[in-house]
């Protein structure tokens, strides 16, 4: 049996062999099972949108019911907080703002700033009819904005009278999968436009139809013809003849400072 008197040399010798064979391999090397599970290959791109995507921060912003909805999304039950959303109530802090409700002439503007406020890349999800195209207010309401995409643009729609909390979740996974394809470079060329009172999107007076004529009327009691003819409703005689009574109206004038209270006719 022959001792090695002299380890050092033959651990020398094992990594001559090993740098040899680097520098100088005779077959192609090949990626090992060890080197796969242990080294992940990315882009700058994926990793950037990995992390943006896992932490959406959303602005609390609603404005009629479909809000309600929403805010069970906070709860227990369905715990967006799985999603990595945080709500946040400043918009210098949010990349994500849901407009949940009715958007009004009044309420325009100031949507429009708090949407400038907030830090680039940023996406808006439209959620509820009311939001969308203007909802149940969208035919006689003066004042109703129809559809939020006049004033700022959107990335996801959610339409729902109001939308269930499934709805929601479904939203958020498909803006998730947006931000996932999104390209670095591609974010640089693209220049936000805000379309607030553009041409392509003009918004239109409508007219009131409250218009508060029926608080005119002579009397409670006495309706008027039109409205009798209209109704085809019989006027009982006592009603009649109270119509053609001139009827007494008191009259408040104000004299030298003093309060004089003056019967007339109408």
């Amino acid at each position: 049996m022959v001792m090695n008197t002299n380890p050092s040399k033959d651990v020398a010798t094992l990594e001559e062999q090993q740098k040899e064979r680097i520098l100088n391999p005779i077959e192609r090397p090949t990626v090992t099972q060890d080197l796969s599970e242990n080294v992940i290959l990315t882009t700058v791109d994926d990793l950037y949108n990995w992390a943006r995507l896992s932490s959406l921060w959303p602005m609390l912003y609603g404005t009629a019911c479909c809000f309600i909805e929403f805010a069970a999304m906070i709860g227990s039950r369905f715990d967006f907080d799985r999603f990595g959303l945080v709500p946040r109530s400043s918009p210098r802090q949010a990349d994500l703002i849901i407009t949940a409700g009715t958007i009004t002439m009044k309420m325009a503007p100031a949507l429009v700033r708090l949407y400038e406020q907030m830090p680039e890349p940023k996406y808006v999800i439209a959620m509820g009819a009311c939001t969308i195209t203007g909802g149940m207010f969208s035919v006689d309401s003066p004042t109703a904005v129809r559809g939020v995409d006049k004033l700022i643009p959107v990335d996801v729609y959610i339409p729902g009278c109001p939308p269930r909390p499934e709805a929601i979740m479904d939203a958020i996974v498909k803006l998730r999968k947006k931000v996932a394809n999104e390209s670095m470079q591609e974010q640089a060329q693209i220049s936000q436009t805000h379309r607030y009172y553009s041409t392509t999107h003009s918004m239109k007076a409508v007219p009131t139809i409250l218009t508060g004529k029926y608080l005119q009327s002579e009397t409670r009691e006495a309706p008027p013809k039109e409205l009798t003819e209209a109704m085809g409703m019989p006027v009982p005689p006592a009603l009649k003849s109270s119509q053609k009574q001139e009827d007494t109206v008191v009259a408040v004038v104000t004299e030298f400072g003093r309060t004089v209270k003056v019967n007339g006719t109408r």
